[in-house]
């Protein structure tokens, strides 16, 4: 297990990050998701300890909280010395009682959420505090100064976004510079081989403001596993897709992506889910992979993605198979760029 910057920060997490989405499912989408109660989750997190991983994600709004109890729990029933695990978690949804500012990015709801998250999780401090999505009604500089009261606070360590815009992040990275505040250091979004639509505006922007990547559902929630056919059904009842069908996909894609992967997967011996997490263990702004699982086996399989060493040749074709149709202004730009470039030798 290899350890990287989180951005630009002096924070090294490990490639792999533990999600704990599947903590809790108290009803609704959740149960959908998982079920995993404390000694399953106590399992999890010690196996994900033992391998290298000292990362582990969370959220206020998975299970309404539950999520965040039953980490907090294992981290104290293994006794995890503070100092050996970086802890993150988010806020913006409802957790609990529900009310016009009960949701959103105001300081009113971040300075309560971070509580509330505290006691959960028993812990005297967050390492990393996310804002789980934009809020359109609250401005981005009031969204930043909370986060930072919370840093000079001493409650959280450092902060980032999820679901963001490149060029809302942008404004929040200008408005942290110009007000002296602790910027947005990580964005957590989507990204997957075969959902690469990131790499058209975000990625290029968390390169040059070198802020981390953490990916969340690199499997594209089930679906790049290898337990579905052309059809869409799952080779097993209850399979992830068949009851949440989500993030969407462009199925034709994946499909294309899922038979280029089968072969890469039948050489190296491998399953299709460790082809699909090395593809993105390999994109270069990329700081962590966000893996949940059920079972143990299942999280032991999406480990050993991190010892799979794809070639050149074997990206390429994945790249090939995977490609974005072009969109403007991108193909505009490659061909200005590309005229520039000649005309220069």
């Amino acid at each position: 297990m290899q350890h990287r910057k989180l951005g630009r920060t002096g924070l090294f997490v490990s490639e792999l990050c533990l999600g704990t989405m599947t903590f809790g499912g108290s009803g609704g989408i959740w149960s959908q998701i998982g079920r995993l109660q404390q000694d399953e989750a106590d399992a999890l997190v010690g196996r994900a300890l033992d391998a290298g991983i000292n990362f582990i994600d969370t959220a206020d709004v998975y299970s309404e909280g539950l999520s965040e109890q039953i980490t907090g729990q294992a981290l104290r029933n293994l006794k995890v010395p503070r100092d050996k695990v970086v802890v993150a978690t988010k806020v913006f949804g409802e957790t609990g009682a529900k009310g016009v500012n009960s949701s959103g990015m105001s300081r009113f709801h971040i300075m309560d959420g971070v509580k509330a998250s505290l006691k959960r999780l028993q812990l005297e401090h967050i390492d990393l505090y996310q804002i789980h999505g934009f809020d359109p009604s609250t401005p981005i500089d009031e969204a930043v100064h909370a986060m930072d009261t919370l840093v000079q606070q001493g409650y959280v360590r450092y902060v980032g976004v999820s679901n963001w815009a490149a060029w809302q992040i942008a404004k929040a990275l200008g408005i942290a510079e110009r007000d002296g505040k602790a910027r947005f250091e990580s964005l957590q979004a989507y990204y997957t081989i075969a959902g690469r639509d990131l790499e058209r505006e975000i990625v290029p922007m968390l390169r040059s403001e070198q802020v981390g990547l953490m990916v969340w559902s690199p499997l594209a929630g089930g679906l790049l596993s290898g337990k579905y056919g052309r059809d869409g059904r799952g080779a097993e009842q209850g399979a992830r897709r068949t009851g949440f069908d989500f993030p969407p996909v462009n199925r034709a894609r994946a499909d294309d992506c899922i038979d280029a992967m089968r072969g890469i997967a039948e050489a190296h011996g491998v399953s299709i889910a460790r082809v699909a997490l090395a593809w993105v263990l390999h994109q270069p702004a990329v700081s962590t992979v966000i893996i949940g699982a059920k079972r143990v086996e299942q999280l032991d399989d999406n480990i050993e993605a991190t010892s799979l060493k794809l070639g050149a040749d074997e990206l390429a074709a994945l790249d090939k198979v995977s490609a974005l149709p072009a969109e403007y202004p991108g193909w505009m730009l490659a061909r200005q760029s590309g005229q520039r470039a000649a005309r220069l030798g």
